[in-house]
């Protein structure tokens, strides 16, 4: 017996599909020219906010510190992001994007905007805006909901 789905869960199932044929369409595209999805968000975050700690990093990406480690040994690796030494923590490194990243960065911006066009053909810039302003509203929704639980389990 199937049972039709409330107007609310039918779009959290289609936003958890939209976003996972997303990330699929991103890894092929990220792969195509040697890198991960992660290794992309990790640049672009660090273009957004270099200077951060090894550590905030992994919070604020909600990767794992170990992952993230290996991600960065990567990008390291291949001469895109350096470790300097945090001047006020000894044991914390600071990430910053080295010269050759710049380019890198540039390709990934231009491939990403391809796949945001494709995903948003037929949509109008309005439509756009008025879906930004509802997602932020459903992305506060759930973060006052977590913070709400989380307090919650910690007087329990």
């Amino acid at each position: 017996m199937s049972k039709s789905l409330s107007p609310g869960r039918t779009f959290g199932f289609l936003l958890s599909d939209v976003a996972r044929t997303l990330r699929t369409v991103v890894d092929h595209e990220a792969r195509a020219i040697g890198m991960t999805r992660a290794q992309w968000s990790v640049l672009a975050r660090l273009q957004r906010a270099e200077g951060l700690k090894q550590t905030d990093l992994a919070a604020d990406s909600e990767i794992a510190p170990i992952t993230l480690a290996r991600i960065i040994d990567r990008l390291d690796a291949a001469g895109l992001v350096e470790r300097r030494p945090d001047p006020e923590d000894r044991r914390a490194n600071r990430l910053y994007l080295t010269a050759a990243a710049g380019p890198v960065l540039d390709r990934l911006a231009v491939i990403g905007e391809g796949v945001m066009q494709s995903a948003l053909e037929g949509l109008q810039a309005a439509d756009l805006d008025d879906m930004i302003i509802r997602l932020q509203r459903v992305h506060s929704n759930l973060k006052t909901h977590q913070k709400t639980r989380d307090s919650a389990r910690r007087l329990a």
